[in-house]
């Protein structure tokens, strides 16, 4: 009884790893910029008055704060070295990084720019124009020194290792 509760305990443990959502979001307009396995972890990069930037680990209900920019002092160790004869890498296949690629999808996205160019704020105009005639106006130029994102991608494990063994 108690081994067929641990292995259903198990399973369902394995199968919400691989459907859980993990989410990617940018918002320049906001400042928010974060990674997200939902219900699990959530890293953000937050800027701080002292450090300029720190990262905030969220796991569960407990909340870690670290200094990327920080140095930190370590003892330096002799080490040997071993030469250990080289082994040949695979070389990344583009048609599994694009596979990869395509395995994500994309909630929001919202682009504002202003490259600083009156010229060629003109000449982008009607690219611009065109493009959200075909996916639904997210595309923006302005004329005002404005340069927003807003990008929200998600991806499933699941999906991942679907892109990789071709199911």
């Amino acid at each position: 009884m108690f081994l067929a509760v641990f292995l259903i305990l198990f399973l369902s443990l394995v199968l919400y790893l691989l459907f859980v959502p993990i989410a990617l979001f940018i918002d320049t307009t906001t400042n928010q910029y974060f990674v997200e396995i939902q219900g699990l972890v959530k890293v953000s990069l937050e800027s701080h008055k002292e450090e300029i930037l720190r990262i905030k680990l969220k796991v569960f209900f407990f909340t870690f704060y670290f200094n990327p920019l920080k140095s930190k002092h370590f003892k330096k160790e002799k080490v040997t070295i071993k030469i250990k004869p080289k082994k040949k890498r695979k070389s990344a296949n583009i048609s599994n990084f694009f596979k990869l690629l395509r395995s994500f999808k994309v909630k929001q996205f919202w682009l504002n720019i202003d490259t600083g160019n009156y010229v060629l704020n003109a000449q982008l105009y009607p690219l611009v124009a065109f493009l959200n005639y075909y996916k639904e106006g997210c595309l923006n130029i302005n004329f005002q020194d404005k340069n927003e994102l807003v990008l929200e991608v998600e991806n499933r494990p699941i999906r991942i290792i679907k892109s990789f063994i071709n199911i």
